[in-house]
């Protein structure tokens, strides 16, 4: 029984992440497929090119919402789980911040490989951010600070993301803060600067487009 829910707390995680808001707003205002659509993505990026401002600001701050919501549940209902049902051999408070950890991943796979859309979705920038924002506010900050500045001189919203990604890496490597949740912004980035291996071959080419143009 205490495994079993352990896991649905991650299942929850993973359906925060999963929510396909790009996907939504695009059939809802345009009745478009966006992974049919600009770069294939159902993220911010592509809502920005394909539907317009307003609908990108709104889906970013949701899909920020849902890497929040992921941790904040997983930080409230680990340590209640594990009070209330966990085997006395386990060391609850060694294994709590693990299960966050192990959550949070769950939320950016989700966003990235939704079950609702074939496990297709977004690169987890804007879920990411939400992740790092609950669980260690000021490597999201910094991460969101490199993103700001790269995109206003480059104009090339997947250049932001790259380097925000390099720069939470940095930083939680370099603050305090538990290991857990180190290994995971390690490899959330690395798996975000992965989903952008073709943003990266494009970057190099010259040819990724900037803010504003197709």
């Amino acid at each position: 029984m205490f495994w079993i829910a352990s896991l649905s707390g991650l299942a929850v995680a993973y359906l925060f992440g999963a929510t396909p808001t790009g996907y939504l707003a695009g059939r809802w205002l345009k009745g478009i497929d966006l992974r049919d659509e600009g770069s294939g993505s159902t993220g911010a990026t592509n809502v920005l090119r394909n539907l317009g401002l307003a609908p990108f600001v709104v889906v970013l701050l949701i899909d920020v919402l849902k890497g929040a919501a992921a941790i904040l549940f997983a930080l409230w209902f680990y340590p209640w789980l594990y009070a209330a049902l966990a085997p006395p051999a386990v060391d609850v408070r060694a294994l709590a911040p693990w299960a966050v950890c192990l959550a949070g991943l769950a939320a950016l796979i989700g966003h990235s490989r939704s079950i609702w859309l074939g496990f297709k979705g977004g690169k987890s920038v804007a879920a990411g951010l939400g992740v790092l924002l609950a669980m260690a506010w000021p490597v999201g900050i910094g991460g969101l600070a490199v993103f700001g500045v790269a995109v206003a001189i480059s104009r090339r919203i997947s250049l932001g993301s790259i380097l925000a990604a390099v720069t939470a890496i940095v930083l939680i490597c370099v603050l305090q803060q538990p290991l857990a949740y180190r290994l995971l912004i390690v490899a959330g980035g690395l798996y975000v600067i992965v989903l952008h291996r073709a943003n990266i071959g494009r970057l190099l080419a010259g040819t990724e487009p900037r803010v504003g143009r197709t």
